[in-house]
């Protein structure tokens, strides 16, 4: 634990680098006697705002990725009232500037495309406005990381505010969650077990509410993993969007971000090595989906920080599965909340945790977390109750991942695990959706499913194809897993035996891209081994046989993105973004 004498020395230390009003980065637009600066003033004026408004303020940009076509967000227009509230409470300036919106629903072909997109707006419009901090809100799979990127890169004081997940879904008598039983009921209407009628009652009350999935899919994963990273108020990612407690959050975001800017805490401030494992480690603890690890590649490589997909191995060697949420676990995140929500969580593996990192409050983790109670130990499970103990992701390697594949044990049927069967290959998404359900397709339940060309370059933007349907003719025979191998990504709320991420991809002429029908691959979780089972004389024949294929784009954001963007072990950012250099502040002429 931090001593009085480290608390004392840090307090003294905050206070010697505070801000004065002169020293604000604003001040170079607004503070000083030029026609610049005239111009300035006078456009603010225009807008309605006296000098009084900003003048020796903090101005605080508040990057809303609201919009009509995402319905996560659709409750940021208030929040974004509730958050100029705290930030004039605590004497700043508020400044809402709209971004991007990566709508996951319907953003094609995925929002892992844009992703880099918004991260580099993002940057920039800290970079080329008069922004002294921010507040980033986002919410939806990819805005999380997306935003956090952006302000890592920019390294202003910035705080996030995360969206929060809607209610929970109703059919009849059920329980639903997003994402997951879509796919669930999909299956069960694919297989005729319930009527057309019925999948449209479960379709008018899966999403009832504003705010993201409900279930532990991308979303929850990474607003918790924002949390236990340090970037947002203690217990901001669990409340739901629809609860009067996200208002007040979002106020008290607001007034936060004021006071950053005064001690400027920024954020390769409070980013470690440890403050990355914790992240790691709560999603671990959370059941989190697979689309962490590329996320927080991409965030660690931003900040300056190594984590590799072994450390993520690592850390789950030995990190409990206790959240009960699905689609591993029973509950949704309305109960997880009720429940005691992450910081419950944490405080079960304080542990596991490294303790004295700082947060956005000013305080460590280990204060954040102290007193946290779990109200239900059915929802947050005792330790030595762990869903799984340990072993919630898996990182493969082998000649058919050479750099690197993943797993998510826990939402896999258990005797796939350890599996040897025949593959079926499909050439892209296009071939799988024609040929899946075709009665003539030669395949049994111990076939092995590969999707090729799926990755970052391949389809392009790496989507979430990596649960593969199961074929209807083996639905049929109730069979609801099989072994499914490719280079996408998986939305957090599946499950399955499905691999995902394999690196290099198929498009850029990895060894996924060398395998045919009927080659025999080799799945072992235990030994975390990827294996296909053909000689190498072979793979050295169909390797010289390989064509590269013609790039996917000819212009526009595309062919920026298919020139600059890495494999999925890198974190599917662009390479000259990734460090933590500075670049220039704008001139202001």
């Amino acid at each position: 634990m931090r001593t009085l004498t480290q608390s004392l020395s840090q307090e003294i230390e905050m206070n010697a680098r505070r801000k004065k009003p002169e020293d604000l980065r604003s001040h170079r637009w607004y503070g000083v006697n030029d026609v610049r600066a005239f111009g300035h003033r006078s456009r603010t004026a225009q807008m309605g705002y006296s000098r009084s408004d900003y003048a020796g303020k903090p101005v605080i940009a508040i990057l809303n990725t609201w919009s009509d076509i995402n319905p996560c967000h659709s409750h940021f227009r208030q929040r974004a009232e509730e958050v100029k509230r705290g930030v004039w409470q605590a004497g700043g300036f508020p400044v809402e500037i709209p971004q991007m919106t990566l709508s996951e629903p319907f953003q094609k072909p995925t929002t892992m495309l844009y992703r880099n997109l918004l991260a580099l707006e993002a940057e920039e419009a800290l970079r080329s406005y008069p922004a002294d901090g921010a507040v980033l809100m986002g919410g939806c799979d990819k805005t999380t990381p997306a935003l956090l990127m952006g302000a890592i890169s920019m390294n202003l004081p910035a705080i996030y505010m995360p969206g929060g997940p809607m209610l929970r879904g109703n059919w009849r008598d059920q329980t639903l969650g997003s994402g997951s039983d879509v796919w669930k009921y999909w299956a069960e209407l694919r297989a005729g077990n319930i009527t057309d009628g019925e999948w449209q009652e479960i379709e008018n009350g899966i999403a009832r509410s504003p705010g993201h999935c409900m279930t532990m899919g991308t979303a929850s994963t990474m607003t918790s993993a924002s949390e236990a990273l340090g970037f947002t108020l203690p217990g901001a990612a669990s409340i739901p969007a629809a609860d009067s407690r996200h208002a007040r959050m979002a106020s008290d975001t607001g007034r936060r971000a004021v006071e950053m800017v005064w001690e400027d805490l920024k954020p390769r401030d409070f980013l470690t090595a440890g403050s990355f494992d914790n992240a790691v480690t709560a999603v671990l603890a959370i059941g989190g989906s697979t689309n962490a690890l590329v996320h927080l590649i991409a965030l660690a490589r931003r900040a300056g920080v190594p984590l590799t997909l072994d450390r993520f191995d690592q850390l789950s060697r030995s990190t409990p599965l206790i959240a009960n949420i699905r689609p591993a676990g029973k509950y949704l995140m309305e109960d997880f909340f009720y429940a005691g929500g992450l910081r419950a969580v944490l405080a079960k593996i304080r542990d596991r945790l490294s303790l004295d990192e700082r947060t956005v409050n000013g305080k460590t983790l280990g204060s954040n977390i102290a007193g946290a109670e779990v109200f239900n130990d059915d929802v947050i499970l005792p330790r030595d109750k762990a869903l799984v103990a340990s072993g919630s992701l898996a990182v493969l390697r082998g000649n058919l991942a050479p750099d690197g594949a993943v797993i998510k044990p826990a939402a896999a049927e258990s005797k796939l695990h350890k599996h040897t069967g025949p593959a079926i290959v499909f050439a892209d998404y296009n071939d799988m959706a024609a040929r899946i359900d075709d009665p003539e397709l030669s395949v049994t339940p111990d076939s092995v499913l590969v999707l090729q060309n799926a990755g970052p370059l391949g389809a392009p933007g790496m989507p979430e194809w990596g649960q593969l349907p199961i074929p209807k003719k083996i639905l049929a025979q109730g069979v609801r897993d099989m072994v499914r191998i490719s280079d996408a990504r998986m939305s957090g709320t599946s499950y399955g035996a499905c691999v995902l991420h394999v690196a290099p991809e198929s498009f850029v002429g990895g060894p996924l891209a060398l395998v045919r029908n009927g080659d025999l691959i080799e799945l072992d979780v235990a030994a975390r081994k990827l294996e296909l089972k053909v000689d190498s004389a072979e793979l050295a024949q169909r390797r010289a046989a390989w064509k590269k294929p013609q790039p996917r784009f000819e212009r526009g954001y595309g062919a920026l993105y298919q020139q600059h963007v890495t494999q999925a072990d890198q974190g599917c950012d662009f390479d000259f973004l990734e460090g933590a250099a500075p670049t220039a502040e704008p001139e202001i002429h």
